[in-house]
């Protein structure tokens, strides 16, 4: 199928005697022929990254060739680029594609127009069925995804021979790794944040594709509020590569949306074989957890690097709930008031005891900590002294902020719902 859009360009090309381009929905070139000297520096950039900057993209979007049906010209905002003849490539009713002549005194006539139309029909007949392909090939894939991390494990076992089926990549010698995905936006599959979500995934799957030289891929599964890509390489992504994949992918979520609607994401742990890949997801999903519980983590969450909410969230709910309910805080929340006595204790016990870092960080005097100390200590029955008394009062104020982060979710989710509760009985 590429090499018959190939001909396509490259005949195109040599009947015009002009560089013939065309490129996917996203401004992201698919195939490009040979220059004749018509070429300018956006056009041979193109060529070279396979794309276009983002910011450019959006300017030239912006111009509303999504929804041309015939020919028109764009004027490129950026100096040395020329303007050009946009051919829109469409199949079915479906966008598919750009096909682009640089054109820069208007010489292209209308007995060349024709020429460069039916070129592109002819291009949206390959692209439609290199779509259907494509969609096809995508949803075995993402069902057997779903398939890996089922709780069956028979389930999980089949799923495994499916996909080495696909031989997408070697059975032995890989690295594998979720990166899990959550936005916070309404319920519901048709909903702008859960498009955008996919259109993300989307983005960062293709670049994965190009970037990365076989056997790596990454594959993606969606699933209205919530999305996760499996990357599938020889060697274990760098730090860097996972902080680029999950900027492009926050990048390219908040330029859909605009909303103020927050993607956040988590990174699993590494698994050496695709057996193991239940666990990176649920590590994933776990740090996603957490950084929608925990603000101070962050909206990307890494598996490993969680503290000890990676222990605590790996509670059940009602256990958490119980647990956040320790005597001694209960009783310091009672006697506090407004004295601060438990931001003291929390930032005490976050500085691991170093009394000028805590009173620093509290803006008071030393001499005013040792008080408080001293009265958060007859007040609980717990000596600041100890290990277990003060691993118990850190606990506890870690399940607390928790559990209180849990209540608000309810009560948030309660509050949203109630209007749609109350239009179903009417």
């Amino acid at each position: 199928m590429a090499d018959d859009l190939q001909d396509i360009v490259d005949n195109l090309a040599e009947r015009l005697q002009r560089s013939v381009a065309i490129d996917d929905p996203n401004i992201r070139l698919l195939a490009a022929s040979r220059h004749f000297g018509d070429e300018d520096a956006s056009r041979v950039s193109s060529v070279l990254n396979r794309s276009v900057a983002p910011q450019l993209c959006e300017q030239i979007l912006a111009q509303g060739i999504a929804q041309w049906t015939t020919p028109g010209r764009v004027i490129v905002p950026l100096e040395g680029t020329l303007p050009r003849l946009c051919i829109p490539i469409r199949c079915a009713g479906l966008l598919l594609g750009y096909l682009w002549l640089i054109d820069p005194d208007s010489t292209l006539g209308d007995r060349d127009q024709d020429i460069a139309r039916e070129a592109a029909e002819r291009a949206g007949v390959v692209l439609y069925r290199q779509l259907i392909v494509h969609e096809r090939s995508r949803a075995r894939h993402e069902a057997i995804l779903r398939e890996l991390v089922a709780t069956d494990r028979a389930i999980r076992s089949q799923a495994v021979d499916d996909l080495r089926a696909e031989q997408l990549f070697p059975t032995t010698g890989m690295y594998f790794q979720v990166l899990g995905m959550q936005h916070q936006g309404p319920d519901g599959i048709a909903a702008p944040q859960t498009v955008a979500m996919e259109a993300a995934v989307e983005d960062a799957q293709s670049w994965m594709s190009q970037r990365s030289a076989a056997p790596a891929c990454a594959l993606m599964a969606t699933n209205k509020s919530r999305a996760w890509l499996m990357l599938a390489q020889p060697q274990p992504p760098s730090r860097r590569e996972l902080d680029t994949i999950c900027s492009r992918l926050t990048a390219r979520f908040d330029r859909l949306t605009q909303d103020g609607v927050q993607l956040v994401l988590g990174i699993g742990g590494l698994a050496h074989r695709v057996e193991d890949i239940v666990e990176s997801y649920r590590q994933a999903f776990l740090a996603v957890r957490a950084a929608q519980l925990v603000p101070s983590i962050g909206p990307v969450a890494r598996w490993g690097a969680l503290g000890p909410y990676q222990l605590l969230l790996r509670m059940p709910t009602e256990d958490l709930l119980a647990a956040a309910q320790v005597p001694a805080l209960v009783t310091l929340d009672k006697e506090d008031g407004h004295r601060g006595l438990v931001a003291t204790l929390e930032a005490f016990l976050d500085n691991a005891g170093d009394v000028a870092r805590t009173a620093r960080n509290l803006n008071v005097h030393r001499a005013t900590l040792y008080h408080r100390l001293k009265r958060i200590e007859q007040l609980t029955g717990c000596e600041l002294s100890r290990g277990d008394d003060r691993l118990t009062l850190h606990l506890g104020l870690k399940l607390r902020a928790l559990a209180a982060a849990h209540r608000n979710e309810t009560t948030l989710t309660l509050t949203e719902d109630k209007p749609a509760r109350m239009r179903s009985v009417s």
